[in-house]
């Protein structure tokens, strides 16, 4: 059993496993109850559940706990129910969620883009999400969210 520290979304947490090699996916989920981040793949490759690690994108499923030694910020901290990220926002106004199972790795993965790159160009977009899967179709959607959030930046 190890007892690790972690900052989440501003957050002190304190987590118990059985395994510091525990991937960061099952203890955000099993362990603290966020629901943001998704299984996916399981192998880093679709992007469901992608989360900041200091500001940069990582995929949880392939992170060990033990290797998490920077705040942690999921989608539920990105933005809040009163005070949306602007990411946030344009999703909801563009409608681009279908099934939202890919949208946690969409918006995490777009605002890491956005802090990098606050007027990306529809390529840079269109590359950055390349490893984001989605077999719903709303493509075009998610596009015209991500630069109706860089435009209102």
């Amino acid at each position: 059993m190890a007892t690790t520290s972690l900052n989440v979304n501003g957050k002190a947490a304190s987590v118990t496993v059985d395994d510091p090699d525990t991937p960061l996916l099952y203890v955000l989920r099993n362990e603290l109850g966020l629901h943001g981040p998704r299984f996916g793949c399981g192998l880093g490759q679709c992007g469901a559940c992608t989360v900041h690690i200091d500001g940069r994108a990582v995929r949880s499923c392939v992170t060990p706990l033990s290797a998490v030694s920077g705040r942690v910020v999921t989608l539920e901290g990105l933005g809040t129910t009163s005070n949306l990220h602007p990411l946030q926002s344009a999703f909801i106004e563009e409608q681009a969620v279908q099934c939202g199972y890919c949208i946690n790795g969409m918006i995490m993965q777009s605002a890491d883009l956005l802090a990098r790159n606050p007027k990306p160009s529809e390529r840079d977009i269109k590359s950055e999400l390349a490893s984001n899967l989605c077999r719903c179709g709303t493509h075009l959607r998610i596009l015209r969210a991500v630069m109706r959030a860089a435009a209102s930046s």
